[in-house]
């Protein structure tokens, strides 16, 4: 495994990160929740994008992968400043985010703050809002007493060991919420949806259609496609998805 280049944000945190040269928009991949970016999307996005001769990063936000931090630190707007800044201090021109599932939104809240260089977006079972419409919805009542008391709550994930989920990850993703408000998306994009994603729903998917808005946004649901949608098909429809749109931005 490649060593990664290192960028400190101007709040002191350590990001990893890859940069692949090569001609513009930027492909952006920003991952999930407690995922890094040696995952199989991010490093085969990669290799395609240096295949195709375009540029291309993937990073670990902090508490993530071989960032600074631990991920109990972290919360949606932390990893939200993390984004902003590697991409503004080390990315010049047009961006295309290709975001998944918490990478999803955090797509989202960069084109609300770097409106002007989103040159198009394409999701992959974006999750927007889940700290408060999955996780603190879902929340029993002795759930919340717990992190009102202890300042966590620990849930089981499909995919590793238990997320421990604080206080300050919910009351802070309160100021990220995106599907409260309006949301411009002025470029085109692409979500990709599996049916069979037991983290992510297909109803999230179509709230986000339905609530954006944007003079070019596709919604595809892929049958029996889980949360990873990392499979062969999977990975050559999220190659297609990327394809489309830098073509309709003009990259």
């Amino acid at each position: 495994m490649q060593e990664p280049n290192y960028f400190e944000t101007p709040q002191g945190r350590r990001l990893a990160y890859h940069a692949t040269p090569g001609s513009g928009p930027c492909i952006i991949f920003l991952g999930g929740l407690k995922s890094d970016m040696e995952g199989t999307k991010a490093l085969h996005l990669e290799a395609w994008a240096k295949a195709c001769g375009r540029a291309f990063m993937r990073f670990d936000y902090s508490g993530h992968g071989q960032s600074s931090g631990t991920f109990e630190e972290g919360c949606i707007g932390d990893w939200a400043e993390d984004t902003y800044a590697i991409l503004s201090a080390l990315t010049d021109g047009p961006l295309i985010p290709v975001g998944s599932s918490m990478g999803g939104w955090q797509a989202l809240l960069l084109a609300r703050r770097l409106s002007a260089r989103i040159a198009g977006m394409v999701t992959i079972a974006a999750a927007p809002d889940f700290t408060e419409d999955g996780y603190w919805a879902s929340f029993s009542t002795d759930q919340k007493e717990q992190l009102e008391r202890d300042g966590f709550v620990e849930i089981p994930s499909d995919y590793m060991e238990p997320y421990v989920i604080t206080k300050r990850m919910i009351e802070d993703g309160r100021k990220q919420l995106v599907l409260r408000d309006p949301l411009v998306l002025d470029f085109p994009v692409r979500c990709l949806q599996g049916t069979a994603d037991t983290a992510v729903s297909t109803q999230t998917a179509v709230r986000l259609l339905e609530h954006a808005t944007c003079p070019d946004l596709r919604l595809l649901l892929v049958k029996d496609a889980d949360h990873r949608f990392s499979d062969g098909p999977c990975l050559g429809i999220i190659e297609d998805a990327v394809t489309e749109v830098l073509v309709l931005s003009g990259g």
